[in-house]
């Protein structure tokens, strides 16, 4: 039995079709599984969730009566996303203070959350240092870690300014700030002259 490739047009109709059933649901419980189903995956924004179940096709006034029962049970918090986001990114692949902000507001994560999430780390990295090497920097942390991470592909420029130009481009691309991605750069270049 051969099996038929359905055309552009066809997936098109078959996904408006589910959208309008969609639409036509008046009970909680098949919009909570699929909020459900979303967020099995990992977790997601309170923001992020909307976006999915109304671009599914779900109504919004169910949507939100289905999103407010999640927040309630403890199965979508906005900060506990924020910090877990935050958390990874500065173990697997670390950013600034800017990029993280940014990603988290694309995310829909209320700005006085990402606020509250990016002092606590700095809050971290603070007490993770010792007091007579002064106060810790989340960003230089990271930065440190970046480069650290990238010691083996920097370190095959021979040129010191060239490498230190390249560690400077690499901070700056993962939102560092400028005065951290000079700081930072510099002791690539120095690495060597030691």
């Amino acid at each position: 039995m051969a099996h038929r490739t359905r055309s552009p047009q066809e997936r098109r109709e078959a996904a408006e079709a589910r959208r309008a059933r969609r639409a036509a649901v008046t009970e909680p419980d098949a919009v909570m599984e699929a909020a459900a189903a979303f967020l099995a995956v990992r977790s997601r924004s309170a923001h992020e969730t909307r976006q999915r179940l109304v671009h599914l096709g779900y109504p919004l006034p169910i949507v939100e009566q289905v999103l407010e029962r999640l927040v309630e049970i403890g199965y979508l918090d906005d900060l506990a996303f924020a910090r877990a986001w935050v958390e990874s990114r500065d173990r697997a692949r670390p950013r600034g203070a800017m990029a993280l902000r940014r990603e988290l507001g694309r995310k829909g994560v209320p700005d006085e959350v990402i606020a509250e999430v990016l002092a606590d780390r700095a809050e971290l990295v603070a007490a993770e240092v010792d007091p007579e090497e002064g106060a810790g920097d989340p960003d230089r942390a990271a930065a440190q870690r970046l480069i650290a991470r990238r010691a083996s592909t920097l370190g095959r420029e021979p040129d010191p300014h060239r490498r230190r130009q390249k560690a400077y481009a690499l901070l700056a691309r993962n939102g560092f700030a400028p005065d951290v991605c000079q700081e930072v750069a510099a002791t690539v270049a120095q690495a060597d002259s030691g």
